[in-house]
């Protein structure tokens, strides 16, 4: 019994290092100094941006595009279908912009099961300048987007990514996915980061073609059924880094549904389960539950008040979240602290989730880990 406790305690020590570490890492980071000028100057960048379908604040998001402080860029929309519901919005913003070059594209190449890969195909091929950034169209593009894209570039860099920040959630299940994105998983990305760990996410990603032509060009991104999982191998396949922008871009969130919030980290949980097993075994224990559950037992074992000592660790494991969120600017309210402690009682399930089925649903698409579209 005594090894056990041991155990519980080495773990309950272990789990807090790594979440006040990471925490603390990412508040250090927030705080440094941006570089002042760009290491390799101002030069002219395609933005590919594919859109899907009407969106929450998808007119915003969109409309932040014609926007943008750099000097020279193109805006190349993509879209698969012409009957798409979102086309006439995006053509009426090319309308109001005619100071801004962009174009949409219709149409859809089937390289792989990726869906938004396939759309985004054309716009590589079309893309003016060697400079492409890709960003999904939920994504709310800041003046300055490409040049903070630019600043996390250095000599050893073979990709630039931002995880997104939930913003503006407007009912419970919106704030639930928030306590996913920001303080959770843009927090560990932001960590690994720091570490020189760093890996993709799709949301936000800069590349620079003759790169990525090397593998093979963007169809090289169809390795794997999720494009920033390939995309972390093939960067780092090639002696390379993936970074990450010193602060993330948000993503405007509004009202969710709970189904959809499960559906889209059911889908990643899977997605992470499938092309990185090893980082992904160790998420079940990434929430403050098993640590609570532990230091619980420790404290009876020691003859500590249990109740009392929960509440302190749990105070200081949701306190240390807030004081992560007050200094990033995230969302933060009484409602954020309920939906942090329903992310980490869902993380157990989750995770068992992820490891029971390979289904999942991306835009509309039932979809396999074998790449495969599910029969309907």
């Amino acid at each position: 019994m005594e090894h056990l406790i041991l155990l519980a305690s080495a773990f309950c020590a272990a789990a807090a290092l790594l979440h006040f570490g990471s925490i603390l890492t990412v508040m250090m980071r927030l705080r440094r100094p941006e570089r002042s000028s760009l290491p390799v100057g101002a030069p002219a960048v395609s933005i590919l941006r594919p859109v899907c379908g009407m969106e929450n604040f998808v007119e915003q998001t969109l409309r932040s595009t014609f926007r943008l402080d750099h000097p020279c860029y193109e805006i190349v929309f993509c879209v698969a279908n012409a009957g798409d519901p979102v086309v006439p919005i995006v053509r009426r913003l090319i309308a109001e912009h005619p100071h801004v070059e962009a174009r949409l594209l219709i149409g859809n190449a089937e390289i792989g099961a990726n869906p938004k890969l396939n759309n985004l195909v054309k716009g590589w091929q079309a893309a003016r300048h060697d400079w492409i950034l890709m960003v999904d169209s939920n994504v709310l593009m800041r003046s300055d987007h490409v040049q903070c894209m630019f600043l996390a570039w250095t000599p050893d860099t073979g990709l630039v990514c931002s995880p997104p920040i939930g913003y503006a959630p407007q009912n419970l299940w919106a704030e639930l996915e928030c306590a996913f994105l920001n303080t959770y998983q843009a927090r560990w990305q932001c960590f690994a980061d720091s570490l020189g760990m760093g890996f993709a996410q799709g949301k936000s990603m800069l590349w620079r073609r003759q790169m990525l032509d090397r593998v093979g060009g963007i169809k090289s991104l169809g390795r794997e059924v999720a494009e920033d999982a390939a995309a972390t191998k093939i960067v780092r396949e090639l002696g390379l880094k993936v970074r990450l922008v010193k602060a993330p871009f948000v993503q405007p969130l509004g009202h969710r549904r709970a189904t959809d919030v499960w559906r889209r980290q059911l889908r990643w949980a899977r997605l992470r389960r499938d092309t990185f097993k090893g980082f992904f075994m160790p998420e079940v224990c990434a929430g403050a539950v098993f640590p609570i559950l532990a230091g619980a037992w420790v404290a009876a074992a020691a003859g500590w008040p249990v109740i009392g000592t929960v509440l302190a660790v749990a105070f200081a494991w949701y306190g240390a979240e807030a004081l992560l969120a007050r200094a990033a600017g995230w969302p933060l309210s009484a409602r954020a602290i309920a939906a942090w402690i329903m992310r980490d009682a869902l993380l157990p399930v989750l995770w068992i989730a992820a490891w029971v089925g390979n289904e999942f649903e991306w835009r509309g698409n039932a979809m396999t880990l074998a790449g495969q579209e599910r029969p309907s």
